[in-house]
């Protein structure tokens, strides 16, 4: 392919990747607002549920059935029904159609992630992979950070073309799908060779028994009860998945969902573990940082979107030079190292932070964490794909985009769990302060601190110590634009929980720096998966006319000759011939 022709593939790979990921930020900022006019806020969280749990459960299964049908087919499938899922969401009159159409977005979405980096994967030789795969990094950076201006917009006005505002923050994705169709239905056309293969129902089921319990106690479990009957029941259902999964994917082969001979490859499970781990640091610094920017700096959603900005050109700067690097030279072990490297200095400066650092302390570590992971996302994708052969890579790519995705949940429910236990504690140590709680009683005695119905909140608060506990696990909307003295302790002990996060996150980026050591990587293949099946193809051709032929030469020598040797044949005439 040429270059011309590669970068038209890449925009509509890239425009269908834009969905997914523009949807995951916008929506998180329009929540509140969609729950409030549908009356629901106490069921939001199964709206994000259902999204998370079906596009992570897909990926696999997407990544098998376009190695057994093709590329083309299934990313056209995926953003279909992303695009009905959206237009549907969109005409939602309760939560709890919310929470399906969701499901059905969620659907597409597993499509969307996982098959433009297989498409990638088919077209270039791992060497050009890298020079390429910063642009969809690009795409993740850009709609991290205009998703919550966007959703901030579209969800803060009345109505639009007669439509209502939240209600766009899913019939925007139907233009963009659009533009996504066309451009893959014209440019993408990349050859599939058919070959024999059973299709692994039975892997697809018990990932599902497997993966759902699992995720659904990881985002339900604090709200549950982490040792409730309703989460003992999903852990002991979600083992049970996974043994069956296992039995499932041994007795298919390598026809399997997830074939369990790309274990045996070093390279493949390394980076599989290390994106896991990955993923945990990734999701605990964007969940994490953009709460505490607006909880103690103060900032609105679409403000904490901008000041995530040094995360974004981080991420970007770095995949773009790694990739350069990678193409010009062929090697890429040392960048998992310095990634991770760099993703431990920033969670390690982020422990050092306090109440009253300045906003630019913060982006300090978050350029920090940018530059380690444009190093990782990319670099670990393009070992596992290059440690598989070219009809692996499909599955290969959708377990690596899986295992990231389960690694993410995971940490988002382990960090949110763990900054929630330690809200009550620093909350209770900010308030037995001396000089925080001099500050306080001073401001509760001053007649225009009294006054002002902006403080009024937190005056009611304060009026029953026993709830102070539990002051920010639901609306802080009472530390808006209140007395600075009354709300430094809400501010300091939501601080003093954070970093204890941080600590955690840093500690899991450690691991992943001390295994990255052991990564081992093969050579960098120098053509694409794309001409290494054609390639095949043909030598199973040949192979198969050879094998015709020397049939045909048998036949003919046990046979013997029809006509005796050394007779005239011209005296044979045909029919009608003079």
């Amino acid at each position: 392919m040429s270059h011309r022709q590669i970068l038209f593939v890449i925009f509509g790979l890239m425009a269908g990747m834009f969905l997914s990921a523009l949807d995951q930020t916008i929506v998180g900022t329009s929540m509140r607002t969609i729950a409030d006019d549908l009356d629901g806020m106490s069921l939001q969280a199964w709206v994000t549920t259902a999204y998370l749990i079906v596009s992570c459960i897909s990926t696999p299964i997407y990544g098998k059935l376009s190695d057994i049908f093709g590329r083309r087919p299934l990313f056209l499938i995926a953003i279909t029904v992303f695009l009905i899922g959206s237009l549907l969401a969109g005409m939602s009159h309760s939560m709890y159609e919310l929470a399906v159409f969701r499901a059905i977005q969620g659907l597409g979405a597993g499509g969307l992630m996982a098959l433009p980096l297989t498409i990638m994967g088919d077209m270039l030789a791992p060497r050009e992979r890298a020079k390429y795969q910063g642009y969809f990094l690009a795409v993740f950076g850009i709609s991290s950070v205009i998703g919550p201006l966007i959703g901030g917009v579209l969800s803060g006005a009345t109505t639009i073309l007669g439509i209502t505002g939240w209600r766009w923050v899913f019939l925007i994705n139907i233009p963009i799908g659009i533009v996504a169709l066309i451009i893959v239905i014209r440019f993408l056309h990349i050859p599939h060779f058919k070959r024999p293969v059973r299709i692994d129902w039975w892997g697809a089921v018990t990932v599902i028994v497997a993966a759902v319990p699992l995720l659904l106690v990881a985002e339900q479990g604090r709200t549950w009860g982490w040792w409730s009957f309703t989460s003992v029941a999903c852990y002991v259902t979600g083992v049970l998945g996974i043994v069956l999964f296992i039995v499932a994917e041994r007795l298919m082969g390598d026809d399997a969902l997830i074939p369990l001979k790309l274990f045996r490859s070093a390279t493949f499970s390394m980076a599989t573990v290390l994106g896991v781990f990955v993923g945990f640091g990734m999701f605990g610094a964007m969940m994490t940082v953009p709460l505490y920017l607006q909880l103690v700096n103060g900032a609105t959603p679409t403000e904490s979107g901008f000041m995530m900005l040094p995360m974004i050109l981080g991420l970007m700067i770095s995949s773009i030079v790694s990739g350069q690097i990678i193409a010009r030279t062929g090697k890429y072990r040392v960048f998992p190292t310095v990634g991770t490297a760099f993703m431990a200095g920033g969670f390690l400066l982020f422990t050092f932070a306090t109440a009253d650092k300045p906003v630019w302390f913060m982006m300090t570590g978050m350029l920090l964490v940018g530059l380690g992971l444009g190093q990782l996302m990319q670099t670990l994708t393009i070992a596992s794909q290059n440690s598989v052969g070219p009809r692996d890579i499909g599955v290969a790519t959708s377990a690596s985009t899986f295992f990231r995705q389960i690694g993410g949940t995971l940490g988002t429910a382990v960090l949110f769990s763990v900054l929630f236990t330690r809200i009550p504690d620093t909350l209770g140590a900010a308030f037995g302060n001396p000089t925080i709680v001099a500050g306080v009683k001073a401001a509760a005695s001053d007649p225009a601190v009294l006054a002002d119905p902006a403080n009024a909140g937190i005056l009611a608060l304060l009026q029953k110590p026993a709830g102070l506990g539990t002051a920010l696990d639901g609306d802080t909307s009472f530390l808006n634009a209140a007395d600075p003295r009354l709300s430094q302790p809400f501010l300091v002990g939501f601080n003093d929980a954070t970093v204890t996060v941080f600590w955690v996150s840093l500690v899991v980026v450690l691991i992943a720096f001390v295994l990255s050591l052991f990564l081992r990587v093969d050579p960098l293949r120098k053509t694409s998966a794309m001409q290494e099946a054609a390639d095949e193809h043909a030598a199973t051709q040949a192979t198969e006319r050879a094998s015709e032929a020397m049939i045909a030469q048998h036949a003919a020598d046990t046979m013997g000759a029809l006509v005796e040797p050394g007779l005239d044949t011209d005296e044979f005439e045909r029919p009608g011939r003079a």
